[in-house]
């Protein structure tokens, strides 16, 4: 069977890696132009590029592939090489180009999506953020018939995978990526033989994971404390939770909710004590623990050694 695959970041990445080893013909990939990045701001190839060139893989990085669009030279050219590859399936992983209809028919088989939730709950741009600030107990991965809807195909396999308590979107981005990457070499061994079973998605249950926005980062302190830890693990690795304290603006990292209650007379992110185990603050109901924060062009670091350099005290708040 030979594989177009199209993917961006280092999920992506996971599941070329598994096709790869897995032992399937893979005529192109596809991966979005280098972008600057870093504090020089140089140009810097995607992770899927990088691993395309070091085998030896046919690249291409068209800017779009609508033909009538901004760019249709780039599509024009793009629509030339996806013909040469003469591929059976496309496989997509959070690619981050729009695929136009002539994309999904050309292949014999179609345009498959890797999608990091189990639909149709979290269609959209950020399923594992949107599933973890929720509260969602599990998600999973959805391996879909891309049809021209957003996240609306049919089903083809799908596995669910428990959120735990301490789960950022780092570490479910890691598990799911995995997840994803066997699941599409059993989905293509299944096409191949044959077997695969397209279940349309319900009409029940849709919700959308729109993208995350750096704006979206700032804690409200005026939410339960339950519901501040999840905003600050979703928010972890990007954008980052942040807090206002005076004129600083602070990452938070890690946090933990404290079995004790919220006194009586506290206010809405004030802090009650800031020690090695970490800084207590209150929240509209409960009290948070923080216990890894970042000060501007600092490190992250636990709570013992963040004040060792920055000082928190009693009294001090955050701003709402």
């Amino acid at each position: 069977m030979r594989v177009i695959f199209a993917g961006t970041p280092d999920f992506a990445r996971v599941a070329l890696a598994q096709l790869h080893g897995a032992g399937f013909e893979i005529s192109l990939v596809l991966t979005q132009p280098d972008r600057p990045a870093g504090r020089g701001m140089k140009l810097q190839a995607s992770v899927v590029k990088q691993f395309a060139e070091s085998h030896g893989i046919t690249l291409a990085q068209p800017r779009s592939l609508r033909l009538g669009g901004k760019y249709p030279d780039d599509a024009t050219l793009a629509r030339a090489t996806i013909e040469a590859a003469r591929a059976d399936v496309m496989v997509v992983a959070a690619y981050g180009l729009i695929l136009p209809q002539w994309v999904l028919d050309m292949p014999r088989l179609g345009c498959l999506n890797i999608h990091a939730s189990l639909l149709p709950r979290w269609r959209g741009a950020a399923p594992i953020h949107r599933a973890i600030q929720t509260g969602d107990f599990e998600t999973g991965i959805t391996i879909m018939q891309m049809d021209a809807g957003l996240d609306t195909g049919d089903m083809l396999l799908v596995k669910k995978l428990d959120i735990q308590d301490i789960d950022t979107t780092a570490t479910l981005h890691d598990r799911l990526a995995t997840l994803g990457g066997q699941m599409i070499v059993q989905a293509l061994e299944l096409a191949a033989a044959g077997r695969l079973e397209p279940v349309i998605q319900p009409a029940e249950g849709v919700t959308y994971a729109h993208k995350i926005e750096k704006a979206e980062a700032a804690v409200d302190w005026t939410q339960p404390a339950a519901r501040i830890d999840r905003h600050i693990r979703a928010m972890t690795p990007f954008p980052g939770a942040s807090a206002q304290i005076g004129p600083d603006t602070l990452k938070l990292w890690r946090s933990e909710i404290d079995s004790c209650s919220r006194p009586l007379d506290g206010r809405e992110g004030q802090i009650l004590s800031a020690d090695a185990a970490g800084v207590r603050v209150v929240c509209g109901d409960g009290v948070l623990v923080l216990t890894e924060l970042q000060r501007a062009g600092g490190k992250r670091l636990n709570a013992a050694e963040f004040l060792r350099g920055f000082a928190l005290t009693p009294g001090m708040a955050f701003a709402k």
